[in-house]
């Protein structure tokens, strides 16, 4: 029996075992959404915006592990969900996205809602793909799963013209896949595995310095194992966080810009850093010249593309992470002589000597306005025990959220890491909300960062998508803010939210439920009201406008030369300028 194109991608998603699609019709795609609305077992979530679409995808792949799949139309659908497919290419999240196209007699001739998508998406996609012939498309579609999900993920785009939608073929679908010129090297190499081994063994300083590569190759207990049985810190990149237990005292928390002081300064006077799953990002590197000046480096990544891409590498293994680490606690476990915790014992002498000096701190006083510090540490604690899914938009807050989260397990954390989404935050939640129902998931974001996507409140009050979003609410562009003051004389270009709307009537306008955290006293109440609540709700917790993020390592800075707090110069300097003023430190802002 032959089947329509529309009929054969349904059939085709089924096949895969995709579950949810995220979705937004227009001309082209009619057909696919006809058949969507005769079929069951496949979910579709009508989103407002493609943008959101694709983030909702990104957040369902990186809660569940599975490819999120999303599904647009020609021309400014296609180019909306852009910045997905940039997010997710950054971030190495498997998701398959399937645009709509003009037919094929009239590509290239500027037809209505024409782009071209192939164009658009090349160098922000790992692959993409222009089915020109119906009976082309379902081995089209089987190839692009496995080249999202296999190797180092990545957003892969099928682009669908109408006439191949409305076509018919016989319908067959492939067991497995062949790509010539793709094949993925899972296994580490055995001699450089050995020389990792034997200089994990000699070191007295070393560091496992981990990356979003160990979340998606489900490697965070192999990760486990290696640290406890040689004494290794673990710092994590912000991609990482979940993938090693927070609360672990292996844990040195995140490194990079924002990261813990121990943490970066552990990996600057580290003798040996080995890097899992990782790409050496400028926000972790700092300086490149001075990174681990004293340090060999072992760089174990599926992608050979990232070994040696931005730092020397004196071991490299390419390779599936997880594989490669239980072969490497094997020959260890074969070459480590004597207990690793006595060889370590100074090394964790000055790790806790650095945590003592500069721990992360912030004063809160009770009367005063809240700090965002104070409401998102609050909120970890009074959640953790729900072990929740938290998403985070891109900002002060996210950074924030990174430090004061410990997380125990991977797959709870998603955050934009690569290309800094504002936006990204609400519809990740939505995207995992849909994956999990029955699992509180919260989103963690800024006043900035969810105006860029509120839109999608829609979608979930329709679709019953019970995330919290708490709103940190600071009235700027808080991060842009803080290097204004710090770098640009105070001169807040662009950056002043002060018209910021009334959060609590835009989710009741919606038909969400809105609360608002006053004082220091409501934070507690507000927070365990909308956990009890059914159905998604906004927090709106205002905050002192003027609180900096820190540590902080300036842009092109080394990892041990941090900015610790604000300087004195600064305070007087803000407080000249009329930037903090008597209302802003002895009274409760409100919305």
């Amino acid at each position: 029996m032959k089947l329509t194109g529309a009929e054969i991608f349904v059939e085709c998603l089924k096949r895969e075992g995709v579950k949810t699609l995220f979705a937004l019709p227009g001309g082209v795609v009619l057909k696919i959404f006809d058949v969507l609305y005769q079929q069951k077992g496949l979910d579709v979530i009508l989103t407002r915006h493609e943008q959101g679409a694709g983030h909702m995808a990104e957040g369902y792949a990186k809660a569940t592990g599975r490819p999120g799949v999303a599904l647009v139309t020609s021309g400014p659908g296609m180019s909306n969900v852009v910045t997905a497919l940039v997010d997710a290419y950054m971030d190495s999240v498997p998701l398959v996205c399937f645009s709509g196209q003009v037919s094929t007699n009239m590509i290239g001739n500027d037809a209505f809602q024409e782009a071209d998508n192939i164009g658009l998406s090349r160098p922000c996609t790992k692959y993409n793909f222009l089915v020109k012939d119906v009976n082309d498309l379902a081995v089209t579609i089987k190839e692009a799963f496995y080249i999202a999900t296999t190797g180092r993920p990545g957003p892969v785009l099928v682009d669908i013209p109408k006439d191949v939608s409305m076509n018919k073929a016989d319908f067959t679908y492939p067991g497995s896949v062949s790509i010539r010129g793709y094949n993925p090297t899972y296994e580490g190499n055995k001699w450089q595995i050995k020389q990792a081994a034997e200089a994990i063994a000699k070191a007295k300083k070393p560091i496992l310095y981990i990356g979003g590569g160990v979340v998606f190759s489900g490697a965070s207990e192999e990760v486990r194992e290696l640290a406890e049985m040689c004494q290794i810190p673990v710092d994590m990149t912000l991609m990482a966080l979940g993938a090693f237990p927070g609360e672990h005292p292996l844990s040195m928390g995140m490194m990079g810009m924002h990261g813990t002081y121990w943490a970066n300064m552990a990996v600057h006077y580290s003798d040996l850093v080995i890097a899992v799953g990782s790409r050496f990002d400028d926000r972790v590197t700092g300086k490149v010249s001075e990174f681990c000046p004293h340090a060999k480096i072992i760089h174990i990544d599926i992608d050979p593309t990232s070994i040696k891409k931005n730092i020397h590498v004196d071991i490299p293994i390419v390779g599936d992470c997880k594989r490669v680490l239980r072969e490497l606690i094997q020959v260890l476990k074969a070459t480590v002589n004597g207990d690793q915790k006595d060889l370590r014992k100074p090394w964790w002498n000055q790790i806790h000597e650095w945590q003592r000096a500069h721990p992360l701190t912030y004063d809160q006083d009770s009367n005063g306005p809240i700090k965002p510090q104070h409401a998102i540490k609050r909120l970890y604690e009074l959640t953790k025990d729900r072990a929740p899914i938290v998403s985070t938009d891109v900002g002060q807050h996210q950074m924030w959220s990174a430090q004061y989260f410990k997380l125990s397990s991977p797959r709870r954390w998603l955050t934009s890491g690569g290309l800094g989404t504002m936006g990204f935050g609400f519809p990740a939640a939505m995207g995992a909300q849909a994956a999990f129902p029955d699992k509180l998931v919260l989103c963690v974001a800024g006043d900035g960062s969810v105006q860029m996507n509120m839109q999608e409140m829609a979608t979930a009050v329709v679709h019953k998508l019970p995330v919290k979003v708490i709103v940190i609410n600071n009235r700027f562009h808080g991060m842009v803010r803080q290097w204004q003051d710090l770098f640009y004389e105070g001169r807040y270009s662009s950056s002043d939210l002060s018209t910021t709307p009334d959060f609590v009537k835009l989710a009741e306008a919606y038909g969400a439920v809105g609360l608002r955290a006053k004082k220091v006293s409501d934070l507690d109440t507000v927070i365990k009201e909308a956990i009890a609540t059914d159905g998604p709700v906004i927090v709106d917790v205002p905050v002192y406008p003027y609180e900096n993020c820190y540590p902080m390592i300036p842009a092109g800075g080394c990892n041990h030369e941090m900015i610790l707090a604000d300087s004195p110069e600064l305070k007087k300097k803000m407080e000249a300028n009329g930037k903090v003023t008597p209302e802003d430190k002895d009274t409760v802002l409100t919305a």
